[in-house]
């Protein structure tokens, strides 16, 4: 018997919670079906771009994603704080875009004057609204039915096209939230769908070791794709850093180093294991070897890596006024 969604998730017991969600009767949400010979593999792009826009409207922090050929892995870290400090008119702003909102909010956003009864009305639902962008149910949401209208609507079909609700596991311990982030992120390794972490497509390990080219890739499928949205007011949000201060009490990004996680990346991938059938070869170099970096350029690249995202959308900001 399934549980309510209450149930599972409990901030009080952890924030950080692992997310799966596949496709029913095994259908191929992205790459190549071998028996019917078409190609979903553009599918990938949707996932990623949807679920990048999406952390950045709610509160929810992504640690670490894995985008698969009939499945997806999410990592998440759920922040209230961050919608706290928000005004009512943020809240407006972030909810419309996704949603279209009641005639109130849309009266009001064009300047018509409410009456006290009316302008409690409006309060009332901002506040719900300002709960929902906390709210993991509601994240999934949007993402799995906006990419399942849009793959009926390319396959010509009608019906469900995830199997029935999405997974969560809650990671309760620092153990738990780095062993499940470095299962999201050998996926596609262990699923032979790449040779090595840096060159598994539609992966937070990639986007955290070539930043430069997957803000690019990012941007340009939230502006290509069906699911695109008007993102022109709505600065993309990065991954969630890796906060580099084991000692601290409490951690605002992921309490590891970053340089560590990679190297701890790198090794599991090696290993030989009876019931995985992919593994990194042997004969690859250490990964800080493979990327032609010293470790202290690594770094200082990483502690660069939010500011790369706001430059990269300042500069498309300023090329499309």
């Amino acid at each position: 018997m399934t549980q309510p969604r209450t149930e599972l998730i409990s901030l009080s017991d952890t924030p950080y919670y692992h997310i799966v969600s596949r496709c029913v009767r095994r259908a191929f949400l992205c790459g190549v079906d071998q028996q019917s010979q078409r190609n979903y593999e553009h599918r990938r792009q949707w996932v990623e771009a949807r679920m990048r826009l999406l952390s950045s409207i709610f509160a929810i922090d992504l640690c670490a994603y894995a985008v698969m050929s009939n499945h997806y892995h999410l990592v998440v870290k759920i922040d209230p704080c961050q919608v706290e400090d928000l005004t009512d008119q943020d809240i407006i702003s972030r909810w419309t875009t996704l949603f279209k909102g009641p005639l109130l909010i849309q009266q009001q956003q064009q300047g018509v004057l409410l009456s006290v009864a009316e302008q409690q009305t409006v309060n009332d639902v901002v506040a719900v609204w300002r709960q929902r962008l906390t709210d993991l149910s509601w994240f999934m949401k949007c993402l799995n039915e906006t990419i399942a209208r849009e793959a009926n609507k390319e396959d010509n079909c009608t019906g469900h096209f995830w199997e029935a609700r999405y997974k969560s596991q809650a990671l309760l311990t620092d153990e738990a939230l780095l062993s499940c982030m470095v299962y999201v992120d050998l996926n596609p390794v262990r699923a032979v769908m790449a040779a090595t972490p840096e060159t598994s497509d539609y992966t937070s390990i990639k986007e955290r070791i070539r930043p430069q080219l997957i803000v690019d890739h990012g941007l340009r499928t939230v502006d290509d794709s069906p699911l695109a949205l008007n993102t022109c007011r709505l600065s993309l949000k990065p991954l969630l850093h890796f906060d580099d201060s084991l000692h601290k009490v409490v951690s605002a990004g992921i309490p590891f180093y970053l340089k560590d996680y990679l190297k701890l990346v790198d090794w599991t991938g090696r290993v030989i294991r009876e019931d995985k059938r992919g593994s990194m070869a042997q004969v690859f170099p250490p990964i800080l070897q493979r990327l032609r970096i010293e470790e202290q350029q690594w770094v200082e690249n990483s502690a660069q890596f939010e500011r790369v995202y706001r430059q990269r959308f300042q500069k498309r900001k300023r090329a499309a006024a």
